[in-house]
């Protein structure tokens, strides 16, 4: 891939999680030049060093970093995964007071050290910490945003493609809502190509997706993370993917509707929470936020989850 013009990608810690993001930025192109920053000084410059060796696989990247906050400087876009890590059974909200504290350390330096990037929080509780991150830093709305429902929606999309026998890329469907325990599918306007979900047949003509395959697809999405936690300690080369999708959204200004997590003003009712909806994300970030048809069970589910995280934030403010 050429890029028009030099740009810089930074990474906010170099665990799992932005290991794997930068990893999958460097493969991807995403940016030219892509930064690994943490404090952990061993650890980042070991991860540094095992990126670096691969690059001449790749394209025209490369990857610098260490843990001197100032190689984070005239970042365009800056991507923020470090945190405490979430536990098996433990809930995304319950990660809130450890990581908004961390936040609250790093932010504003990281704000003066690149004044016009644009902020992009992987970190969960992503929605709270975006809330919170705002706040902080006073940026204008838009540039602050977090990953949110991105990697819920592919999910869902890739069960729905296995259960068709489709291309993942031919489903139409979204997560909506907090990234976690309230968020839910926008099935009433799912499709598959150019087909209702609710319409969809198998080979013999039979409804592929009732009700009840819905509530479990829906099952699955909302506890994929707690599975994979269970199983392996940590998610992360989903995320990395999405994460670095995200980055050339905003970097090649491609003007994208992704359901990322924004603060919301006055949308539905709905004012100082950030939830994931469908976005136009390009350069600057959120360029707007769109409203979508909703049925009287979505719209209640979307309060809810609004209802959930103002909770939450609410201990933060």
């Amino acid at each position: 891939m050429t890029l028009a013009r030099s740009t810089k990608l930074t990474v906010v810690g170099a665990g799992s999680v932005g290991s794997s993001l930068a990893y999958a930025a460097l493969i991807r192109g995403s940016a030219r030049e892509v930064v690994l920053y943490d404090i952990a000084t061993a650890r980042v410059e070991a991860e540094v060093l095992d990126l670096a060796h691969g690059t001449p696989f790749t394209g025209a990247s490369r990857i610098t970093g260490g843990s001197d906050i100032e190689v984070t400087a005239e970042s365009d876009v800056v991507v923020i995964t470090a945190g405490a890590k979430q536990r098996p059974g433990q809930t995304r909200l319950e990660l809130a007071g450890v990581n908004v504290g961390i936040l609250e350390q790093m932010m504003p330096r990281l704000a003066e050290l690149s004044p016009n990037a644009v902020f992009v929080l992987v970190t969960n509780p992503c929605d709270v910490l975006t809330a919170v991150a705002e706040r902080i830093t006073d940026l204008p709305p838009g540039r602050i945003f977090s990953s949110g429902t991105v990697l819920d929606s592919a999910r869902l999309r890739w069960l729905v493609a296995e259960s068709a026998g489709v291309a993942p890329q031919s489903v139409h469907a979204l997560i909506v809502g907090e990234h976690g325990d309230t968020e839910f599918p926008l099935w009433s306007t799912a499709t598959i190509g150019q087909t209702p979900l609710s319409e969809w047949t198998d080979a013999a003509g039979a409804l592929l997706f009732p009700r009840e395959r819905l509530e479990m697809l829906t099952h699955d999405v909302v506890n994929a993370a707690y599975k994979i936690i269970e199983g392996k300690g940590a998610t992360n080369y989903a995320i990395g993917l999405s994460g670095a999708r995200i980055v050339e959204a905003v970097l090649k200004d491609e003007r994208r509707i992704l359901p990322v997590s924004s603060v919301l003003h006055g949308f539905r009712g709905i004012d100082g929470v950030a939830l994931s909806l469908p976005s136009i994300v390009g350069a600057g970030g959120v360029h707007r936020v769109l409203d979508m048809p909703l049925d009287a069970r979505e719209e209640q589910l979307l309060q809810n989850s609004a209802e959930a995280l103002r909770a939450s934030i609410a201990l933060f403010s």
